[in-house]
């Protein structure tokens, strides 16, 4: 598949405003590059349950697009990366990572306040384990509790006065030009990110092997690949699914090495939420700065070193 064709490309997504608006990133990619497009909506179970995320199990929202692209009804799936498994899935590839957006988790709440300026006591919602043990461990005495809905639902919670507050990722709401809603985008000190937030991963078949080619030479962004290899290489070590109460962010950034030449490296940093006695959590840290060929080694490393503080036991 080395020329333009009449073909049309079939994209598998999500049915969801929000991934139909990310799949449409990596349509206009293909379209620019001279390809036709059709974006086919898959529904999920993750999509059709209402139960807690940490309930349902990982790979609820990509059981079924992948399903979809193995029984040959869609050429390419794009998925949210962050919720993807992270043990490989026979017969499909991963042909590119996608240029991510800022993978920071954002604050929205009542009366344009930030984080800091919550009355103690506020009702701040969030889907996630892991931004509820990191909120709850900032020690500013909010009512953190889990929901479950779309980005409008959750929005709506705000609206209405239900919650003071929810916090979510800033890709979404930068996906869906919501942007403006925005009160604080969350410092990474304060609130890491899940493993490979803000990125998307497009899978193809192992037997297609020219349309892996295709998606991976259009497609593809290096530097993010790199970083989310590393983020989800810590996932994997620590055998914690997309919604354990486990962060990590890593850069590619500028060096200098030995002899004075400027590189480029992967600095990483990584948090686990750990049980302790009673409800309570514990926090625990680790950073690492590695080459850029090492970012899988470098996600084992900090996961090592986050066991060996502690973190075999997760806070659920």
């Amino acid at each position: 598949m080395n020329e333009v064709t009449d073909r049309t490309l079939r994209i598998g997504t999500r049915g969801s405003r929000l991934a139909m608006s990310q799949t449409g990133t990596v349509a206009a990619l293909l379209e620019k590059a001279g390809w036709k497009v059709e974006l086919v909506p898959v529904a999920t179970p993750g999509d059709q349950s209402s139960a807690p995320i940490a309930e349902i199990g990982v790979g609820v929202f990509t059981s079924a697009l992948r399903q979809a692209l193995l029984d040959g009804e869609v050429d390419i799936a794009v998925h949210s990366y962050k919720d993807l498994p992270t043990a490989p899935q026979p017969g499909i590839a991963l042909a590119a990572v996608s240029e991510r957006e800022d993978p920071r988790d954002a604050l929205v709440a009542r009366d344009g306040l930030t984080l800091g300026e919550l009355p103690p006591g506020s009702t701040v919602g969030t889907g996630s384990p892991r931004r509820m043990t990191q909120l709850r461990a900032l020690g500013l005495g909010l009512n953190v509790v889990p929901i479950r809905g779309n980005i409008d639902r959750r929005l709506a919670m705000v609206e209405s006065g239900e919650l003071d507050a929810i916090v979510l990722a800033r890709a979404g709401l930068a996906r869906t030009e919501r942007v403006g809603l925005i009160t604080e985008t969350l410092d990474p000190l304060q609130m890491v990110p899940a493993p490979a937030q803000g990125a998307l991963a497009v899978e193809t078949r192992v037997d297609d092997v020219d349309m892996e080619h295709l998606i991976h030479s259009v497609v593809d962004h290096e530097p993010t690949r790199v970083a989310v290899t590393a983020e989800r290489a810590l996932l994997a070590r620590l055998e914690a699914g997309c919604s354990a109460p486990v962060g990590a962010l890593a850069d590619v950034v500028e060096d200098v090495d030995s002899e004075g030449a400027v590189i480029e490296r992967v600095s990483m940093r990584g948090v686990a939420a750990t049980a302790v006695e009673g409800d309570s959590v514990r926090i625990l840290r680790a950073s690492a700065v590695a080459e850029k060929s090492e970012a899988e080694q470098l996600g084992f490393r900090l996961a090592d070193e986050l066991l060996d503080l502690g973190a075999g036991a997760l806070a659920r």
